[in-house]
C-alpha cells in the first residue's frame, strides 16, 4: 500500500533562485509569498543569488531539507558552488550557472551535467524559467523568483515545483505575468 501511495503522490521540491534582494528587487511578489509557505514541500533547491540573510532564513523555513548553492553575488563563504542530491532513483546536480560559459547554453550545461554524473541539472543565472531535454538528461532553470533585472531585461517572476515519483518527475512551472500561471512538463528517468 505504501508503494501505491508514493507513486500516486510523490514528494515535492521547490526550485527557486535569483532573488537578488535587495539589490534588484525589494521582496518576493506577494502572489508567490502566499503560495510558498512552510511544510508544503519536502525539499528546497536554491540556485543562489538570494541577496540577504532574512531571505535565506525564510527559505530555510519552507523545508528542513534545503539545498543552496552560491550565486555570483552571494558573499557567504559557507555556501558551496555545487551540490549533488540523491532523491530516490534521481541524481540532481545544483549550480548557480555563472560558472558555465556561455551562460544558459544547453551544450555547455549538458557537458557540466555529464561531469557531475547526474540525471538532472538545476541551474539559474539567466533569469528565465526553462525546462530542457538534452541527450536523455534534463536541465531545469527556475528563472528569477522576483523578476529582478538579469543584466539585459526584466524577467517574468518564476519558480518550479517538482513532484518526484519513482520513474518520473512532474515539473510545474509557476510564472507571474499579471496572474499566476502554471505550466506542466514530465521528465522520465533514463538509465
Amino acid at each position: 500500500m505504501a508503494d501505491e501511495y508514493d507513486e500516486e503522490f510523490g514528494e515535492l521540491g521547490l526550485v527557486i533562485g535569483d532573488f537578488n534582494i535587495p539589490s534588484r528587487a525589494s521582496e518576493l511578489p506577494p502572489q508567490f509569498k502566499d503560495l510558498l509557505v512552510p511544510n508544503k514541500v519536502q525539499y528546497v533547491f536554491c540556485t543562489g543569488n538570494v541577496g540577504n540573510r532574512e531571505t535565506t532564513d525564510w527559505l530555510k523555513t519552507l523545508s528542513g531539507n534545503t539545498h543552496l548553492v552560491k550565486g555570483d553575488f552571494d558573499e557567504s563563504k559557507d555556501i558551496p558552488e555545487t551540490k549533488i542530491i540523491q532523491i530516490g532513483s534521481w541524481k540532481l546536480a545544483l549550480v548557480h550557472g555563472h560558472q558555465i560559459v556561455p551562460a544558459g547554453d544547453n551544450e555547455s550545461l549538458y557537458t557540466f551535467l555529464k561531469e557531475m554524473e547526474a540525471d538532472v541539472l538545476i541551474t539559474g543565472y539567466t533569469g528565465v524559467a526553462k525546462v530542457s531535454t538534452v541527450e536523455k538528461k534534463y536541465i531545469l532553470n527556475p528563472g528569477s523568483v522576483t523578476g529582478g533585472f538579469n543584466g539585459q531585461q526584466k524577467s517574468i517572476p518564476s519558480f518550479l515545483i517538482l513532484e518526484f515519483k519513482k520513474e518520473k518527475i512532474q515539473v510545474f512551472i509557476y510564472t507571474l505575468d499579471g496572474d499566476v500561471k502554471i505550466d506542466k512538463q514530465e521528465l522520465l528517468l533514463q538509465k
